[in-house]
């Protein structure tokens, strides 16, 4: 062990000390490094950014209230884990699971309305990993996926379809690197038990996913070449281009618009919809990332605020050089066109992404 790690143990083990006898102001250094990590995690479990906050909050809470009780015979991250982990089983038995629109009903005829919005909270939620601080890689030598690949729309949407338990034994065991023991630890259960979980969680998920993640099409396209991709996504759009923009995505591509109902499938549907609905208005807009995926802030020209208001968060998924789907994440003064919804994308929620609240005109 070097100077530097036994310094930095020596010092985790005071402020644990300190924050066992009651000293809040120990307990804050305490958990701050890990929560990130844990913000992310309870997202994986969840689907949606604020009720990941929520969880992360109550799970910290039940932490601070535990810590007497810890004897640190396992290590305070695992020990973390295990209670956020808990903490978000709760919250799965309270609510409906989220989904994508394309996994809640079949698509639109080309010249349908794209639909009301659900009024209840069912549908993924976009995530800001860059923000949060998710590294790439690995979370450990055990795992079998990339920490931003394990964000990514399909994956966060394909786990929403995992029963609780194996969806949590899959992220615990295949994104964290978490032994079985440890898992079954987690879960109350046997290591028996979570191997069977395994099993059947692995079956769903590769049946699911497609054949490459977002993160390695990335990696096999140069930064220039996404870099033109974005730019000649964001022109077309500006440009009201129709054709440009449908030359872009797979013939099969799929078009959706959370918190509404209705999506597209394929170049006439999505090209029908685009004409009859966005490319009617005027657009500015600015590229970020969400979910370790290719995204773009969309400005709607507002007359009654008379600026670039934001109104659409589109997460990319990319087929090799092309896009195969975009989901539009709606803010709610458009979504009210369409109905009364929950809020998806807020102003706080486009602040997540780096983007401002509006452009000016």
């Amino acid at each position: 062990m070097n100077t530097a790690t036994s310094s930095s143990t020596v010092r985790e083990r005071e402020l644990f000390e300190a924050a066992r006898r009651g000293d809040e102001r120990a307990y804050r250094p305490l958990v701050e490094p890990h929560r990130g990590e844990l913000h992310a995690h309870c997202y994986r479990m969840l689907g949606s950014v604020q009720d990941a906050e929520d969880a992360l909050q109550e799970a910290l809470v039940r932490a601070w209230r535990g810590l007497p009780r810890f004897e640190r015979q396992s290590a305070l991250r695992s020990w973390l884990y295990r209670i956020a982990t808990n903490t978000c089983l709760d919250a799965i038995a309270r609510r409906p699971k989220r989904v994508l629109p394309i996994d809640y009903g079949p698509s639109a005829d080309p010249h349908d309305s794209p639909g009301e919005p659900l009024v209840e909270s069912v549908w993924v939620e976009p995530y800001p990993d860059e923000m949060v601080g998710i590294d790439d890689g690995l979370a450990a030598p055990e795992a079998r996926y990339e920490q931003r690949e394990s964000l990514e729309l399909a994956f966060i949407a394909t786990l929403q379809h995992l029963p609780p338990n194996q969806r949590a034994a899959l992220i615990l065991r295949e994104v964290l690197g978490f032994s079985a023991a440890e898992v079954a630890e987690t879960l109350e259960t046997s290591v028996a038990s979570v191997n069977s979980a395994l099993q059947r969680a692995r079956k769903t998920v590769d049946e699911r996913l497609p054949e490459r993640s977002q993160q390695a099409t990335l990696r096999a396209l140069d930064d220039e070449r996404v870099r033109e991709l974005v730019e000649s996504y964001t022109n077309a759009l500006q440009q009201g281009d129709v054709d440009a923009l449908v030359g872009m995505l797979t013939e099969d591509a799929a078009w959706s618009m959370p918190p509404v109902t209705g999506w597209y499938r394929g170049h006439e549907a999505v090209a029908a919809f685009l004409t009859d609905y966005p490319l009617r208005e005027r657009w500015r807009h600015v590229p970020t990332r969400a979910n370790g995926q290719l995204a773009v802030g969309c400005y709607m020209w507002n007359e009654e605020t008379r600026r670039y208001d934001a109104a659409v968060l589109d997460v990319l998924t990319l087929r090799g050089a092309q896009i195969e789907a975009v989901t539009g994440f709606l803010a709610p003064w458009v979504t009210r066109r369409f109905g009364e919804a929950p809020e998806l994308m807020g102003a706080e929620a486009f602040r997540r992404f780096g983007l401002p609240d509006a452009l000016p005109a």
